[in-house]
């Protein structure tokens, strides 16, 4: 759905006529439909009689403040946005702006660019949360992290806090929990929102061509410049900086890396002049950097300097109640990616989904999803017989795997192995879309043998448990 079809209502805010014009023009020509108000009371008045999007208050004005208008639509409206404009601009209140509430924060003058720029952002967010709400109550912070478990709460939670600092801040997570988007989130809720956010691999890189990257250096100063180079830490002034996988910065870096960071400077390579910089650095690691400061692989002091703030992404194994969420989220995703359609999951791949440990985290959860939709029917659900092989052999709901199963110690060897029977009865019916005449011949039962099996070991097609139909009917 196009802006102009959608019709998204803003709700302008400002004691002077002019800025709400200027606004209102603007905003209409973008698609948008735009009402106004000289003040909070107004404003109050104007929401309870039509629905709003989206709330832009000036910070100061006459009886009552903008970021009072904030705390109202926060606490009445949660599925409205608000952002603050002002021009007024101080740190303190961007920070108390942002604390209160409001997802962006403008300050007067700005340009059209500027302003569109913020009230897309803002629209989007709502978007995502709207989607969240609608696919099972959804808990999302920007950019992608999805989740309603208390381990994503306490992520959430930190990404919010760590926003409005300035300290340096370390993500750390399994590879594919989605430590870039929660930097990102970071950044884009920070009151550097508006300027540049860039990415720096520091694996397999040389520690020159590292060096160049992010400081910069002079012609000549290595083989290959053939001209002077800007760097990272200079083209990102005023901006942000991740430093991926910080944990793999070869040696020695690391001290060229500290001496920057403690003295906001930087010198580029063949160079003997020092540049005053201004970025925030966030990191990311997939290792355990305390563990690798004690195996000297890491510097003791860039740890302490780059861990100012931890945030730590769990793995999906750890938080599979989020499963059907996150599945349903990325598959939204995936659709509008590849231009591909679907009804979407049938209940049994989700619940193949939830059994499986994911030790490629979200990542491999979008890859699956995606490899799903290209093999499916365009008008059909994506049943369980989509998925990867490894996915439907995975671990039936009382195990983790055949060999935890064999070892836990519980139960006597006949209940252990039936546990495992029961988990290739229904991994071989998955595969053959519980037709029951396939699945016998496949496994060298007879009909009526497996399914005296199916009724002793209650192996039951998950889309049919709600309504108590029968195993593989159109399979009899």
């Amino acid at each position: 759905m196009t802006q102009k079809d959608s019709k998204e209502t803003i709700l302008v805010v400002d004691d002077s006529e002019g800025t709400r014009e200027v606004i209102r023009r603007n905003l209409e020509g973008a698609g948008y439909q735009v009402l106004g108000a000289p003040g909070v009371p107004e404003a109050i008045a104007t929401m309870k009689q039509s629905p709003v999007d989206l709330v832009i208050t000036d910070l100061k004005m006459p009886r009552v403040s903008g970021m009072d208008l904030v705390r109202h639509v926060r606490e009445n409206y949660p599925n409205t946005e608000v952002m603050m404009i002002t021009g007024y601009a101080t740190v303190t209140s961007a920070v108390e702006a942002v604390k209160v509430g409001a997802d962006e924060y403008l300050s007067k003058p700005f340009t059209d660019g500027e302003l569109l720029g913020a009230v897309r952002r803002s629209l989007a967010k709502l978007r995502v949360r709207r989607a969240g709400r609608e696919s099972g109550g959804a808990v999302e912070a920007p950019h992608g992290l999805a989740g309603e478990s208390e381990a994503m709460q306490r992520v959430f939670r930190a990404i919010s806090k760590a926003a409005t600092t300035v300290a340096t801040v370390l993500v750390t997570g399994e590879s594919g929990t989605g430590k870039e988007l929660a930097a990102r989130a970071i950044h884009y809720n920070s009151l550097r929102w508006n300027k540049s956010f860039a990415v720096q691999k520091c694996g397999s890189v040389p520690p020159e061509v590292l060096e160049s990257e992010l400081f910069g250096h002079k012609k000549g100063a290595l083989p290959s410049a053939v001209q002077d180079f800007t760097g990272l830490f200079e083209r990102t002034f005023g901006g942000t900086i991740l430093l991926d996988e910080v944990c793999d910065l070869p040696p020695a870096f690391q001290v060229k890396l500290l001496r920057a960071l403690q003295d906001g400077e930087i010198r580029p390579v063949g160079s003997t002049q020092r540049r005053k910089t201004d970025v925030r650095v966030l990191a990311s690691s997939y290792k355990d950097l305390e563990a690798e400061v004690a195996a000297g692989n890491f510097r003791k002091d860039l740890f302490f300097h780059l861990a100012g703030v931890t945030v730590q992404l769990p793995p999906l194994s750890e938080r599979r109640e989020d499963i059907p969420l996150l599945a349903n989220y990325l598959f939204k995703q995936s659709i509008e990616g590849l231009g591909k359609g679907s009804a979407g999951f049938t209940a049994e791949t989700i619940s193949c989904m939830k059994r499986y440990c994911w030790p490629g985290n979200v990542r491999e959860m979008k890859n699956e999803i995606e490899r799903m939709l290209v093999m499916g029917d365009e008008k059909g659900f994506l049943s369980a017989d989509l998925l990867s092989p490894r996915i439907l052999m995975s671990a039936s709901p009382e195990a983790e795997d055949d060999l935890t199963l064999l070892n836990t110690g519980q139960g006597t060897l006949k209940e252990r192995v039936e546990a495992i029977e029961a988990k290739i009865l229904r991994e071989s019916l998955i595969r053959h879309r519980w037709n029951k005449s396939k699945a016998s011949r496949e496994l060298g039962l007879s009909r009526v043998g497996l399914r005296g099996k199916l009724e002793r070991y209650h192996v039951v097609k998950e889309d049919d448990k709600a309504t108590g139909a029968p195993v593989g009917v159109d399979g009899e």
